[in-house]
């Protein structure tokens, strides 16, 4: 952190080498330019997250709640994907969302993707190249991040608490309104969290599942410091990235009323 610090506030090139200038305005310069990839990661991670909190939310509830003997295959085939690398799991998107896939032929049986075409997710009858592609990939890579915390929270409700949200009439719904999901935020903040902040940062699905128009933030950094050689430019996005992610998790974490994490 130190030392990419240093190198934000440095001038000169790779040939010449690079001193410590004291050179604040690469924030300023980085900023107004990248601001769209900025925007973009932050709209991406977040459509994620809330994909990951909707798929989530009743996964871990089965598990918790209903799975029985079948708890531990249940488990295992959530953190199955951890078996292999991201990579490769992420490139296996490439094939679910070819363009004459299974995926995209439903989608356009079920006219779906004209909807989507509309609201500018996806690009005519294609899928792969699109904003609606990069979330796919990001909400698959993070599922588990977010399926885990709320799991281990649930699990740590007694029951005996909704057996006396019973006793005293309350309908499922209520009972999962005013019991489970409140003792269940812990897990909803750790897991938005665990999802949110990488999937902000992430350059991989954007690389390979997105297109020039689909990139983040994080493939400009990657961008700046391996092809471009721009190291303060790159060394000054990455702490503009870190310390909005922050500022946000700070915001979230008071608002959630909860900082009981799991």
């Amino acid at each position: 952190m130190i030392y990419q610090g240093s190198t934000s506030i440095q001038t000169g090139s790779l040939e010449e080498g690079y001193k410590v200038t004291w050179h604040f305005a690469t924030y300023w310069d980085a900023l107004s330019e990248y601001w769209p990839q900025f925007l973009r990661s932050v709209f991406y991670a977040a459509a994620a997250t809330v994909l990951c909190l909707l798929l989530g939310y009743p996964l871990a509830y089965l598990i918790a709640f209903r799975a029985g003997r079948w708890r531990n295959l249940i488990m295992i085939l959530v953190i199955a994907p951890f078996f292999t690398s991201f990579l490769i799991r992420t490139l296996a998107w490439k094939t679910i969302l070819a363009d004459n896939g299974p995926v995209v032929h439903v989608l356009n049986s079920l006219h779906i993707l004209s909807v989507t075409d509309f609201l500018g997710w996806t690009a005519g009858d294609r899928v792969l190249a699109t904003p609606l592609a990069v979330v796919c990939g990001l909400t698959y890579n993070f599922l588990p991040f977010m399926i885990l915390p709320l799991y281990t929270s649930l699990e740590r409700i007694d029951g005996r608490l909704h057996e006396a949200a019973g006793d005293l009439y309350a309908k499922p719904w209520t009972t999962f309104r005013k019991v489970t999901f409140p003792l269940s935020m812990p897990g909803v903040v750790s897991g938005t969290l665990l999802t949110f902040i990488p999937a902000a940062g992430d350059y991989v699905n954007a690389e390979l599942l997105g297109s020039t128009d689909t990139r983040m933030i994080g493939n400009v950094i990657q961008t700046q410091f391996l092809r471009i050689l721009d190291y303060p430019t790159a060394a000054a996005l990455s702490f503009i990235l870190m310390a909005a992610i922050l500022a946000m998790v700070t915001i979230y974490i008071r608002r959630s009323g909860t900082e009981d994490l799991v």
